[in-house]
């Protein structure tokens, strides 16, 4: 008998139908990955286990253990054993790492939370997972890997015997992924059942015992992962092969757009701490420029301080078309002609309880809507143009951009900056959290742009992604240059050596 059976649950929004009679089970002890593009609906389906949509406002049936159930909110998925643990992390940051495991249920005596015992529990469960973390220590002087195995006590202490972790490796580096699957293997021994949401495909087939796809709220398909392969997978998710999932790059590069020198910045938190120490670069227009390094090298840092938004002190000499150029704010950026796809787009990129068309014509209001009056009409027409050509589905621009896929809302996002009709385009970390179909087309995008003339600055810590795209790649460690290849020298090996700072002779091959 299955852990947790859902059968033909079926979701519809106003004009939507989410899910459409979709089918999912799982074993005890099973590690079932869950796939599909931003917008197949595994965030509905989820959320549909979690209680977040209660019975009633969904139709189709929970079994749990051989048993039906019905959930009214979110406390009687708990109650059931459910516990999910979203790429957005539900901590209090000022909070302890105790307080948070055990915030809402802290053991009391007469009314009065009993604070040793709360740490006490708290340190077992820690040390149950293996983890040496402090349940005193604040969740904000935390790591985000040490946050993410917070969570996982979290839900631990809960005693969860379902666990959804969705993009849990999104933000972590190849260290903490690697403690995170150790822990999730001990889990799994223990006979917790777990669904894993990730676009990361190799991740899904290192881990994963079986693998559901999703494709337009329809289960497509439940493949045992030892009996399939990754092209197989993509071809379902999408509803078609991909092969070249790379467009091919030949770019006509042109005169350099942007030209940085001696880029130096120093922690926002510790100002005595440079983070980037040095750096010079430029850009050509019609040129892709890829920056590689591990997490950490100074890349979204070096992008920030040039583009006026970084909070910590920075210095550098900046040149735009050859004429010397001073940003001290994003506003004077966006002045010169340049535009910032920032790596956190529910943070810095887009306004999620707005419309699509208010998010678009943000940056660009002025210039398309006019300098002293704004028209409602000729903002439409201006974000009608971007929504099309980057193919965002929605059924219209007045869509509020909370409710579209990651993959859609990252479109909106540089759909909004290609409204201010930029020189050149920092794009940081432009396809994290969204499927290998919407990477394709992201990838596309970025082709065609620089086809057009438009200088590129490309920050991936997706290798491949930087080779598949650069005409040229400079590489960074510890805030410091240490590589510069040209897209025929620019190897795996190469890159990596010089993102470790183990540089070799060819690391300045230009």
């Amino acid at each position: 008998m299955p852990l947790l059976e859902m059968h033909d649950i079926q979701k519809e929004f106003p004009g939507v139908r989410a899910l459409d009679g979709v089918t999912f089970t799982l074993e005890a002890g099973e590690f079932h990955a869950l796939v599909g593009e931003n917008g197949a609906g595994k965030s509905t389906l989820m959320k549909v286990l979690s209680g977040v949509y209660p019975a009633g406002e969904f139709d189709g049936r929970i079994v749990i253990d051989g048993r039906d159930l019905s959930f009214s909110g979110i406390r009687d998925s708990e109650n059931a054993g459910i516990a999910i643990i979203f790429q957005e992390l539900s901590l209090v940051k000022e909070l302890s790492v105790g307080e948070n495991i055990f915030l809402g249920r802290a053991p009391s005596r007469m009314g009065v939370i009993d604070w040793t015992e709360l740490y006490r529990q708290a340190s077992r469960l820690l040390g149950e997972l293996g983890l040496s973390i402090d349940p005193r220590a604040k969740v904000g002087s935390l790591g985000i890997g040490q946050q993410q195995l917070v969570e996982i006590a979290k839900a631990l202490s809960r005693k969860a015997r379902i666990l959804v972790l969705d993009e849990p490796t999104a933000a972590l580096t190849d260290t903490e992924v690697e403690t995170l699957f150790a822990i999730l293997h001990d889990l799994k021994t223990r006979g917790v059942g777990m669904i894993y949401i990730s676009h990361r495909l190799d991740e899904v087939f290192r881990m994963s015992d079986r693998i559901t796809v999703l494709r337009d709220g329809r289960t497509v398909a439940t493949h045992p992962a030892a009996e399939t392969t990754k092209d197989g997978i993509i071809a379902e998710m999408v509803g078609r092969e991909v092969t070249d999932i790379f467009p091919e790059t030949r770019h006509d590069l042109g005169e350099v757009v942007l030209k940085a020198e001696n880029v130096e910045v120093y922690s926002a938190d510790e100002p005595d701490k440079k983070i980037v120490d040095g750096v010079s670069f430029c850009v050509r227009a019609g040129e892709v420029l890829g920056i590689a390094g591990l997490m950490g090298a100074g890349r979204s840092e070096l992008l920030a301080a040039i583009f006026g938004s970084w909070q910590g002190k920075h210095s550098l000499k900046l040149e735009l078309s050859g004429d010397p150029t001073t940003i001290r704010t994003p506003r004077d950026a966006i002045r010169s002609g340049i535009g910032f796809v920032t790596e956190d787009r529910k943070r810095y990129g887009l306004v999620l309880e707005q419309t699509i068309l208010d998010n678009m014509t943000l940056a660009a209001l002025k210039r398309v809507s006019g300098r002293v009056l704004t028209s409602r009409t000729k903002e439409r027409r201006a974000a009608v143009e971007p929504m099309r050509s980057l193919r965002i589905k929605a059924p219209s621009v007045e869509t509020v951009a909370g409710t579209l896929s990651g993959g859609n809302q990252q479109k909106v996002v540089l759909g909004k900056w290609l409204l201010t009709k930029p020189k050149v385009l920092f794009l940081d970390e432009p396809t994290r959290g969204i499927d290998v179909g919407a990477k394709q087309e992201i990838y596309n995008e970025i082709n065609k742009l620089a086809a057009t003339g438009l200088a590129i600055v490309l920050v991936s810590s997706e290798l491949p992604e930087v080779l598949g795209l650069a005409d040229r790649v400079i590489v960074l460690h510890e805030g410091k240059l240490t590589g510069e290849f040209s897209k025929a020298d620019a190897t795996a090996t190469r890159v990596m050596a010089a993102a470790t700072g183990h540089a070799t002779d060819t690391a300045f091959t230009k």
